[in-house]
């Protein structure tokens, strides 16, 4: 009989195992503390070392004159170590801030709440509160040793020193989750660009954050720099922009367009420097997105059923009724569908095959182009895509309607135009792709429609003000841009090169008479200034309700100095508001003034209310 027992080497064996695996857990534990987690290394960083973030001063913004937009205050903002806090007079405190004790205990409680307050750590400076008025600073400051574990950290907030542009300007707000993820410069309480160029030239304008670093004695006490300060790293302040905005255009273009839905652009045809961008309602950015009432006050912008917020020169989609003609001239001269002298019948419409006519207004018939564009007719234009579609060297309407589509894209429509604000929208130009998803059969007469710029035709107001920069210019345009100049740095190369339309420069000059007869004795006469020949184009896009007064044009004639566009919602005829605004706007910018001979007309202007109805219909 064998008899079993414990082998004493088995059980040497099992007590190496079992102390080798305490080792080594302990190994794994010693690693994840002072390798993977941080806790312990803030722990002994922050008994040794106050590290400070000092913030840089926000680049400046200029218009394009030199005057002073945008600039910096002081602000100060209360931090806390939780860990560094002792039994204090809370009672003391909440005096200085002018705060409830209740409203202590909240917001230590919200700051330890890891939900609210992600990232939380006991051993790192968190905002107790923000923007700090001058007499609380001052209060706190003397008394700032009774409370251990708070201490004032400079900031600044951004100041306005005029009531307008807030949609290019835009605003700065505290940084939300998405900022966080998508840039690690950016820590909780932080403040970045949330709209206009203080958004689009974030990087630039935020510059570089600093470090101070001090050091503690055994009791938490600072005693001075660490290292006399070789490891501090001063801020670097942000970039400095200068727009091109002339703030008087602007605000000369908001007082027109008060009490009115709509927009205004401007653009200079030579740079594709935009000269005033104006969205209607506007709000003040002076007083309003700025300071401890900023959530209230956007609460409210984002309820007003007006939209104050919405930038409509690039967020509007519009119809643009016959603004688009002059694009479709050019594309069937191009293609040679029609000449300079081809004339078509009207006779009162466009006659749509099915006993039906599509409208026109009275004028002679048979007409040529350059007249057709000063009266705007309907039925020479459907006659052109008519015949463009039906035209057997595309092989077919697919193949014709895709080219068409093609050569409006390159006049600047159905895409973004890269413009240097935030919120831009493609419009829409349709091709073979759309129609062959909505329609089992489709011809010229189903899509004649887009040839006056109505049916699925979609454009914003800087679409429409960069055509008219590409006519004034001939051939090319300079993707609009609200930025004139980065300090010591050159601007993106899409705004420094011509982009070309595809279309020969000897096709425009039909074109440019066509514009000019429209305000010499077509329906543009408003806009006639003896002494400034300026071109254009109504246009009436038709909506769900009362029509967009819309229109286009340049000035002077023969030396092209602005290029715009004006959008009035639920205006009415294109003659009703956007021609006089336009006119208008191109006098001030080239006269500098408004001459008494065109005083009754800004008074006319300013007096009428379009906001009310427009809402109504809508």
């Amino acid at each position: 009989m064998i008899q079993r027992g414990f082998n004493p080497e088995n059980r040497k064996r099992l007590i190496i195992g079992f102390v080798c695996l305490i080792v080594f857990i302990y190994i794994i534990q010693l690693f994840r503390l002072q390798v993977i987690s941080s806790d312990y290394k803030e722990w002994a960083d922050s008994n040794a070392f106050l590290k400070k973030t000092l913030y840089p001063s926000r680049g400046l913004i200029y218009d394009r004159k030199g005057d002073l937009l945008v600039y910096n205050q002081p602000a100060y903002n209360l931090m806390v170590v939780m860990r560094e806090t002792q039994p204090f007079d809370t009672l003391a405190f909440c005096d200085i801030l002018n705060i409830t004790p209740e409203q202590f205990v909240k917001q230590i409680s919200d700051i330890k709440n890891r939900k609210l307050n992600p990232g939380y750590s006991s051993y790192t400076p968190q905002t107790f509160l923000t923007q700090l008025g001058n007499k609380e600073y001052g209060i706190l400051q003397e008394s700032l040793y009774k409370f251990p574990g708070f201490y004032i950290q400079n900031r600044t907030i951004r100041e306005y020193n005029y009531p307008n542009a807030a949609h290019v300007l835009g605003y700065v707000a505290p940084v939300d989750k998405q900022n966080m993820a998508a840039d690690d410069y950016y820590v909780q309480e932080d403040y970045a660009g949330k709209a206009g160029v203080e958004r689009s030239y974030e990087v630039y304008l935020r510059g570089q954050k600093g470090v101070e670093i001090l050091l503690r004695d055994a009791l938490g006490r600072i005693k001075g720099k660490y290292e006399e300060g070789i490891h501090d790293k001063e801020p670097v302040s942000g970039k400095n922009l200068t727009l091109s905005i002339d703030m008087d255009l602007q605000n000369y273009g908001e007082s027109l367009m008060q009490n009115k839905l709509g927009s205004i652009v401007m653009i200079e045809p030579s740079t594709g420097e935009i000269l005033c961008m104006i969205s209607t309602p506007t709000y003040d950015p002076a007083s309003l997105l700025v300071g401890k009432q900023f959530v209230e006050n956007y609460k409210e912008l984002i309820k007003n059923p007006y939209k104050p917020l919405m930038n409509r020169a690039v967020t509007g989609s519009y119809p643009p009724g016959s603004t688009f003609k002059p694009a479709q001239s050019l594309v069937f001269l191009e293609e040679g569908i029609i000449h300079p002298e081809t004339q078509f019948s009207c006779g009162g419409g466009f006659p749509m095959g099915n006993g039906k006519r599509q409208g026109c207004h009275a004028h002679y018939s048979p007409i040529a182009l350059a007249p057709a564009l000063g009266t705007s007719c309907n039925a020479y234009f459907s006659w052109g895509l008519k015949y463009m579609l039906e035209n057997k060297k595309y092989g077919g309407f697919n193949n014709a309607i895709d080219h068409w589509q093609d050569m409006m894209f390159n006049q600047g429509f159905g895409h973004k135009l890269g413009v240097d604000l935030p919120g831009e929208l493609n419009g829409f130009i349709p091709g073979s792709a759309f129609y062959n998803s909505r329609y089992k059969r489709w011809n010229a007469y189903t899509v004649i429609s887009i040839a006056i710029g109505q049916g699925e035709i979609e454009a914003t107001p800087l679409q429409i003000c960069n055509l008219s920069a590409s006519i004034a210019n001939k051939g090319f345009f300079y993707a609009p841009h609200a930025v004139k100049k980065i300090q010591d740095t050159p601007l993106d190369t899409l705004y420094t090169r011509r982009h070309h339309t595809g279309i020969d420069p000897q096709w425009y000059s039909p074109v440019v008479e066509g514009m000019r007869m429209a305000v010499t004795g077509g329906t543009c006469t408003a806009a006639f200034i003896p002494d400034i020949p300026i071109c254009g184009k109504t246009g009436t896009s038709q909506n769900r309700g009362v029509s967009h007064s819309i229109f286009m044009g340049f000035a002077p004639m023969d030396n092209p100095k602005v290029a715009i566009a004006v959008v009035v919602e639920n205006g009415g005829w294109g003659a009703s508001f956007g021609v006089p605004i336009g006119r208008l706007m191109i006098e001030k910018y080239l006269r500098g003034y408004i001459p008494e001979s065109s005083q009754y007309i800004e008074d006319n202007l300013k007096s009428r209310v379009v906001l009310r109805s427009a809402l109504q219909k809508n």
